[in-house]
């Protein structure tokens, strides 16, 4: 995992950045507090929160899901983005972290957009579809244990409408997926993963270089 842009020489990297990217002070914080955690490399990248949000306003989004918050910039980021009635369900089972999340989306005025669920994520998508709200979402980001990639995958895709976009993170997971000596386990399910959606007839694909690999997968 990387919490910037992978392949980018320092430099390159600071100048990308500089032009690029606009991010509101709140995140900036929330960047800064989350260097104290000691998986503070789990913190998406600023570019790849900006370009989240900007996919958000295109498609004009107002009900999105977040398959793992970690302490919250993507909850808030993509919240920042919905208009006024908008909504973020947002699924993760710490409640340490989760509580560092809560306290930077009331900084930022989002709170009230933001239904975290404490619970694992299976389960509060599993209760959103008996609940009847299959094909209700615009928009999910998975970013949670990599051995569940794929059932995230499944269950969102039934909870997105059609026209709905689902964004999978690290993807490219630090450029071990393209190492045919790396074997371990959550390695080879991104590969089999990634291979599966690039398969996958339900969706238009494309994987972008972005962080550490970002795939939008867009349902038919």
């Amino acid at each position: 995992m990387a919490n910037q842009t992978l392949g980018l020489e320092s430099n390159l990297y600071q100048y990308f950045q500089q032009v690029s990217v606009r991010e509101a002070e709140v995140l900036k914080e929330l960047r800064e507090e989350t260097k104290k955690q000691p998986m503070a490399i789990m913190q998406i990248a600023p570019e790849q929160g900006q370009f989240m949000a900007l996919l958000v306003q295109l498609m004009g989004a107002k009900k999105t899901l977040d398959i793992g918050v970690f302490t919250g910039y993507s909850a808030l980021v993509v919240a920042l983005a919905l208009p006024a009635d908008g909504q973020v369900i947002a699924c993760d089972v710490d409640e340490e972290t989760t509580q560092i999340a809560q306290q930077f989306w009331e900084k930022a005025g989002v709170a009230h957009k933001i239904d975290l669920r404490i619970a694992p994520a299976l389960e509060t998508l599993d209760q959103l579809i008996a609940e009847g709200q299959s094909n209700s979402f615009d928009f999910a980001f998975i970013d949670a244990d990599k051995s569940n990639y794929n059932n995230y995958y499944e269950k969102a895709l039934w909870l997105v409408k059609p026209g709905g976009l689902i964004a999978i993170d690290n993807v490219l997971w630090s450029g071990r997926v393209a190492d045919t000596d790396v074997k371990d386990n959550r390695t080879q399910k991104i590969r089999n993963f990634n291979q599966k959606l690039h398969q996958d007839p339900r969706i238009v694909i494309s994987m972008l270089p972005l962080a550490d690999g970002l795939t939008l997968a867009l349902k038919k």
